[in-house]
């Protein structure tokens, strides 16, 4: 039985944000519009369950590119209205367009003069009428038995909160990098950790010049605990990289593996990584190349660091 329930639920839910998707119209291309053409914040405001649903907006929209905060409607009606200034873009959400303190809220939001997008269940209510825009997030019942509770209408504005703050972030170009700035902790914030934030640098890296001997690159090898040393030369420029398997194969090929100058034995032109690059960029090429460490190369091919991959376990990054 529970098991049914739950299924009716799923169904509802998903049928309902299915429909959207088919009902998508130039007044989303609008919003966005609005959204995007921000000088300030996105002040997003609903009341009970709405008003749960207005804080997860806000807070996608504010790790996405798009700076928000929730106003709480009822507290706005009692000064904190006061957090609205010229500039601002207000975001409603209300079901039935009638929620007393949102439409109580919007002479106060005209006297600003904010612009308003609306998201709401019915394009004549009050709210939907007086917006700039109202985006119809309308659902053809509730999950629950009773058609009462908020279930479906909340997931159906949810996801057109979240495709709104999608389309305005793919709008602004927002990259993996400018995500890697508003999530820096926790275990995503580390999957976007920067390389440069990772690497080994200054005396932690192995180097030896082109024209060092196999036993002086042997010794750095063995100082600095790589498995590998990097070959710069009096510029700094990467030219090469010398690894354990390196010397394996040099071994079973020549009688005096250490013989001779580190050019002669290295691997030039070897694979590289920027240090603004992302750590999970660093941990495909890793993975991809069956190697250990990355030699770290400017965009001028000059040696900066190396990331080993011990230094990505450290961040629990696997």
């Amino acid at each position: 039985m529970s098991r049914e329930t739950a299924r009716r639920v799923l169904t509802i839910e998903s049928e309902a944000v299915a429909a959207l998707a088919a009902r998508l119209d130039p007044r989303f291309d609008q919003a966005v519009e609005i959204l995007v053409g921000c000088k300030g914040r996105v002040v997003v405001a609903g009341m009970g369950k709405s008003g749960i649903i207005c804080q997860k907006i806000a807070a996608t929209l504010s790790s996405t590119g798009t700076p928000a905060y929730f106003l709480h409607p009822a507290e706005a009606l009692h000064g904190d209205i006061g957090l609205l200034v010229p500039g601002d873009v207000v975001l409603v959400v209300s079901n039935s367009g009638e929620t007393e303190e949102l439409v109580r809220c919007l002479e106060l939001m005209r006297r600003v003069g904010v612009p308003i997008v609306a998201l709401t269940g019915r394009p004549d209510s009050t709210l939907a009428r007086h917006a700039n825009v109202n985006v119809d997030v309308s659902v053809a019942r509730e999950a629950c038995a009773l058609d009462l509770a908020p279930t479906a209408s909340t997931t159906a504005a949810l996801a057109m909160g979240d495709a709104l703050a999608v389309a305005c972030y793919e709008r602004r170009g927002f990259t993996a990098t400018d995500f890697a700035r508003t999530h820096p902790g926790g275990r995503l914030g580390r999957t976007v950790s920067l390389v440069r934030e990772l690497m080994r640098q200054g005396e932690a890296v192995p180097r030896v010049a082109p024209s060092a001997s196999m036993a002086e690159a042997v010794h750095e090898m063995s100082r600095k605990g790589l498995g590998m040393t990097c070959v710069a030369d009096a510029t700094g420029r990467l030219v090469g990289i010398l690894t354990d398997g390196d010397l394996r194969r040099l071994m079973l090929k020549s009688d005096r593996p250490l013989h001779g100058p580190v050019a002669g034995a290295m691997t030039a032109k070897p694979v590289t990584i920027a240090p603004e690059a992302l750590a999970g960029e660093a941990l495909r090429i890793l993975e991809d190349r069956k190697i250990t460490s990355l030699a770290v190369a400017d965009a001028d091919g000059k040696l900066v660091g190396v990331l080993q991959i011990h230094d990505l376990w450290r961040t629990q990054l696997f």
